[in-house]
């Protein structure tokens, strides 16, 4: 099993725990939904933090990912050229 499909799961357990717990409390219902707005809120609260963090984590991947891009084709350019240079200098031996 993949860690994001464990990880998917792991949170919908989560999600469905808490509305389980929620839900079967002993309490009226006008504070049984503020509990599941203010749960709702939260969560979505930690969604866009870890939204956040992911997006950065992938700009990050993608810059470091053109660097390396970058680097290779500076070395082959570097390659070919001395590869050009040499032969230029056999060819007027």
């Amino acid at each position: 099993m993949s860690k994001g499909k464990f990880a998917l799961g792991a949170v919908v357990g989560a999600v469905a725990g808490v509305i389980a717990g929620i839900l079967t409390a002993p309490k009226s219902g006008k504070e049984t939904r503020a509990d599941i707005k203010a749960k709702a809120y939260e969560l979505k609260d930690e969604a866009e933090k870890k939204m956040k963090d992911v997006k950065a984590t992938g700009e990050k991947v993608v810059k470091d990912g053109k660097k390396t891009i970058d680097d290779y084709a500076n070395r082959a350019k570097r390659a070919v050229d001395a590869a050009k240079d040499e032969l230029q200098e056999e060819r007027r031996k």
